[in-house]
């Protein structure tokens, strides 16, 4: 597995400059992977949303959340989409663009001002709604990438470009496929 460490950082970095050629809209949808259980990763081609367990077959429900009172699930974080080529620089291998624990993989601009909270985005017949809550690097993904990559998505840079992605909740649900295009949608 690739872990970011300071001598690959100007490899990586001339990798992230195609970051910002992503689409700002009409991007494509490159992988989608589900999470059965904590550290246990699915590649799907194709995966149902419903507006209670986000992508059926996750986890992220059952899992809950430390951040919520009760312990349940944190719905501004249903479903996360990280930037396909980001992700791409950092893992330096797509088979392991599923370690960063995220469900969708998206070749889009997924900046603050690209995507401003509330924006909604469609993939699919499913609609996504972007949350104010941020997505930050954690401990699983400073263990699977390093924390040289950590520091790279939580920098203030970092966070204004979404490097690690952002989360979103479920406006409408149905069925993503690797392919389809996502797209900016205006709210109903």
């Amino acid at each position: 597995m690739f872990v970011f460490t300071p001598q690959s950082e100007d490899a990586v970095l001339e990798q992230l400059a195609q970051v910002g050629d992503s689409p700002k809209d009409n991007g494509t949808l490159e992988m989608i992977v589900c999470r059965p259980q904590p550290r246990e990763r699915q590649v799907l081609e194709q995966a149902d949303i419903s507006l209670e367990d986000g992508l059926i077959g996750d986890c992220w429900r059952a899992r809950g959340s430390k951040d919520t009172p009760d312990g349940s699930a944190e719905i501004d974080a249903q479903i996360t989409l990280i930037n396909s080529r980001f992700i791409n620089a950092i893992a330096q291998d797509r088979a392991n663009w599923g370690l960063a624990g995220d469900q969708l993989y998206v070749d889009f601009d997924l900046s603050e001002e690209n995507l401003p909270a509330g924006t909604r985005l469609a993939i699919g017949t499913v609609i996504l709604e972007v949350t104010v809550l941020p997505h930050t690097g954690c401990k699983a993904f400073t263990m699977h990438f390093g924390s040289g990559a950590t520091r790279l998505v939580n920098s203030p840079e970092g966070r204004k470009l979404r490097r690690r992605g952002v989360n979103t909740r479920v406006i409408q649900v149905g069925t993503v496929q690797v392919g389809d295009t996502v797209s900016k949608n205006e709210a109903t």
